[in-house]
């Protein structure tokens, strides 16, 4: 059996394998071994387990390096760093300050503004991959003491939503605590500070950008230390009677219960009274034909879910002057009208969140940013322009083809005329006679469950399980 030719084949081809093996081995240690020296070497290591009077000054300037790297390449991957603890130790030491950033974005490709509801892209996940990308932050949104002013829906856009986290900061640590830098105070100057503004913008998408910073308190909350949001819903006035809406409009305004101006969600909302501070309708300026565009802005101390779309809905019929005003004060009176009659909300890309107001921040922008900012948003309006004259140009090239068409009839052969004319009469009738949908006035309609029997259904389910 040692004397087959196959079975010595087999061994001696073993034996080659193995020394192979021998041989990677080496030059797997050789390379252990360079790296190991390179980490001995590196500063970060170093300033983890030395003296930390050092690091500040030269982990300050490894992040501006850094940060200039990031902007040449621009592909660093969100999750790699965010589950990367060498990245998070690097970044836990150096300085970090409480700030408030304004962020405008164009709602239509987003699932929202929060992140929470599993569906990609929101605007949220856009933020928080620039964050990570840039490396001004670290850990998760509980640790950056991350808030948010408001939660916009699908399509909706906003020029002044605010949201407040803590960032890594360019200036030195005021005092240290527990081995980690104390945050920067709101009152400290802002000269030397990173320009925020500038380096999200680089890392955001295009329909995205941060447009100021502000210094925060280190226990602002952008949702419960706002004062009042204000919305504006565009629209093209049509044939709609404007004083009867902005008189309509005007009756919103007070505090009000509005759980028959909203979707309801029972679970977890259990107040509905909200205060409207401020109702104006207005012409914007803007024509398109005989048409013109105009205006509604809204302004409250905060606003329920689908709140502002149910409302400009109900204005809307009595624009249209399928109701009338009154309609607005039978639906604000819950003794009266209990559960909310079914009804289309108005759409929702008109929807602008415009601005959001706190007590002490103010917002600023470097003169590189607002200049970059400004030329970005000029290049987005003649890009949208450019798209506006090519629909135009087809609308053109539409009623010209039809044109044509009626002018082409008049040589027919006459026989096809008067088959044309004649056939199928009552079908053409019928056509010209046709209405649109019936209106079915609003407290005639099918109702929604009230509140207290959608609790009533809640505790049921609960108890069944």
């Amino acid at each position: 059996m040692e004397g087959n030719p196959n079975n010595i084949e087999l061994i001696n081809s073993l034996q080659a394998e193995v020394e192979s093996l021998r041989e990677r081995i080496n030059q797997l240690e050789t390379e252990k071994a360079k790296l190991s020296q390179k980490l001995s070497g590196c500063v970060c290591q170093k300033n983890a387990g030395s003296d930390r009077s050092l690091s500040v000054d030269c982990t300050s300037s490894i992040g501006e390096m850094e940060m200039l790297k990031l902007n040449k390449i621009g592909t660093l991957n969100r999750s790699k760093y965010k589950e990367s603890g060498d990245h998070t130790m690097a970044l836990h030491h150096l300085p970090k300050r409480h700030v408030a950033l304004k962020v405008m974005y164009f709602g239509q490709r987003f699932y929202g503004f929060a992140s929470e509801a599993q569906m990609d892209p929101t605007v949220e996940s856009e933020i928080f991959k620039a964050l990570y990308k840039t490396r001004l932050v670290s850990g998760d949104k509980k640790e950056l003491q991350y808030s948010r002013c408001g939660r916009t829906d699908k399509g909706v856009s906003s020029v002044g939503q605010v949201i407040s986290l803590s960032l890594r900061s360019n200036l030195k640590e005021t005092s240290t605590s527990n081995g980690y830098s104390a945050e920067i105070s709101a009152e400290e100057s802002c000269d030397g500070e990173l320009d925020y503004v500038k380096i999200l913008n680089r890392a955001l998408p295009n329909d995205i950008r941060i447009i100021g910073w502000s210094p925060a308190p280190t226990d602002f909350n952008a949702r419960f230390n706002c004062l009042s949001r204000e919305y504006k819903y565009f629209f093209w006035r049509e044939n709609l009677n404007i004083m009867a809406m902005e008189s309509a409009g005007k009756r919103f305004i007070g505090e009000h219960d509005f759980r028959n101006f909203c979707k309801m969600d029972a679970a977890n909302v259990h107040n509905y009274r909200r205060y409207i501070t401020s109702f104006e309708i207005f012409s914007c300026n803007e024509r398109y034909g005989d048409d013109e565009l105009w205006a509604m802005k809204i302004k409250g101390s905060a606003f329920l879910w689908h709140q502002i779309r149910c409302m400009v809905a109900v204005l809307f019929m009595i624009g249209q002057g399928l109701e009338s005003s009154n309609v607005i004060d039978k639906l604000l009176d819950i003794e009266r009208t209990a559960r909310k009659p079914q009804y289309k909300m108005a759409p929702e890309i008109p929807l602008v969140l415009q601005s959001c107001e706190f007590d002490d921040l103010k917002f600023k922008c470097s003169s590189d940013a607002k200049q970059a900012l400004r030329a970005h948003l000029e290049k987005e309006c003649r890009s949208y322009k450019l798209e506006a004259a090519i629909f135009h140009e087809a609308l053109l090239s539409c009623s010209s083809t039809f044109s044509g068409m009626k002018a082409t009839s008049y040589i027919l052969p006459e026989i096809l005329l008067q088959n044309l004319l004649v056939a199928d009469s009552s079908q053409l009738n019928s056509r010209t006679k046709k209405k649109g949908p019936t209106h079915i006035p609003l407290m005639s309609r099918p109702t929604e469950p009230s509140y207290e029997e959608r609790r009533a259904k809640l505790a049921a389910s609960r108890s069944n399980k």
